[in-house]
């Protein structure tokens, strides 16, 4: 079963305000994980990065919470990055990949 784990707001933006020097926005990663912390911006500007220097594009949403929004982001080459966007106007990249493919819905019949 999935439970829903939810991180405070400020211990997130005090997490990211290091990591925006990670490998997303073309420095060196010092980790082997693609992103090794939280990355956190205003939300639009984090919209101008994904665009501009991924030429990535809003796939889908989703609500998670009343104060948060869901978003896949996903780029040309098939690489995706899960944003989490708060009502407070500040998001928050938590997980990204490679290798993005999308599913149609079966006929169960």
């Amino acid at each position: 079963m999935w439970r829903s784990v939810s991180i405070p707001l400020p211990a997130i933006v005090a997490a990211c305000t290091a990591a925006l020097s990670g490998s997303l926005f073309g420095l060196p990663a010092a980790a082997t994980s693609p992103i090794a912390e939280v990355i956190c911006e205003p939300s639009s500007r984090m919209t101008q990065r994904l665009k501009r220097q991924q030429g990535a594009t809003l796939a889908s949403t989703g609500l998670r919470s009343p104060d948060e929004v869901l978003e896949l982001w996903l780029d040309p080459r098939d690489n995706w990055t899960m944003v989490i966007t708060y009502a407070s106007g500040t998001s928050c990249i938590v997980a990204m990949g490679a290798h993005w493919s999308r599913m149609e819905p079966q006929d169960p019949a």
